[in-house]
């Protein structure tokens, strides 16, 4: 595993020992920021379910302003601040290590919108993507994202994620293999009971 572009192009990346963490491939993240990369300089990206972190440090290699890592296993932590460690980055990122709902949280409190919202929890934990999809698609999670946002999300190929929910509409779906990300924006028209 390796940064595919930018400042660390080409150094490598360590992941955790063992099957438990499911670093995002090489190919899908190139993938991922070549359709993102209009978004990338100067933007808060936030990074849930962070595993490694390889998807938030790709950003900080591209130009990302802020990049907030959100993971509570201590192994993907380790690694996370490993990788970060060895490509000497000091600033430009937050990691909080009680998960993705302390981070939202967090960030509620913080005042400051997020331009990309990538998620990857484990590919069965269906729970999680409903309610992180849902959260950002409520009045309270939409207050968290800039006017032009994007939230993306990698999930199996095999299983489909709705195409709204609430105010955030599924605009983009790309497979790749196993894989599949399925890109999100706030949608003009809010449905009716939203909240």
């Amino acid at each position: 595993m390796r940064v595919i572009a930018g400042t660390y192009r080409s150094r490598l990346l360590v992941s955790p020992r063992g099957t438990a963490t499911r670093p995002t491939s090489d190919r899908l993240r190139e993938t991922l920021f070549n359709i993102l990369s209009p978004k990338i300089e100067g933007c808060q990206f936030a990074d849930l379910y962070a595993g490694t972190g390889a998807v938030g440090i790709e950003a900080i290699s591209r130009g990302a302003a802020q990049v907030w890592f959100a993971e509570n296993v201590a192994p993907a932590i380790a690694s996370i601040q490993a990788n970060l460690s060895a490509l000497k980055i000091v600033r430009g990122f937050t990691i909080e290590d009680r998960g993705t709902g302390a981070l939202l949280q967090r960030l509620a409190k913080s005042g400051k919108p997020l331009d990309i919202v990538f998620l990857d929890p484990p590919y069965e934990a269906e729970a999680e993507y409903e309610g992180t999809l849902s959260f950002f698609g409520s009045v309270r999670g939409r207050t968290l994202l800039a006017p032009e946002a994007v939230v993306v999300a990698e999930h199996n190929t095999k299983s489909t994620l709705p195409e709204r929910f609430g105010g955030l509409e599924q605009y983009r779906r790309h497979k790749q293999g196993d894989a599949s990300l399925s890109f999100y924006r706030v949608t003009a028209s809010t449905p009716p009971g939203d909240s």
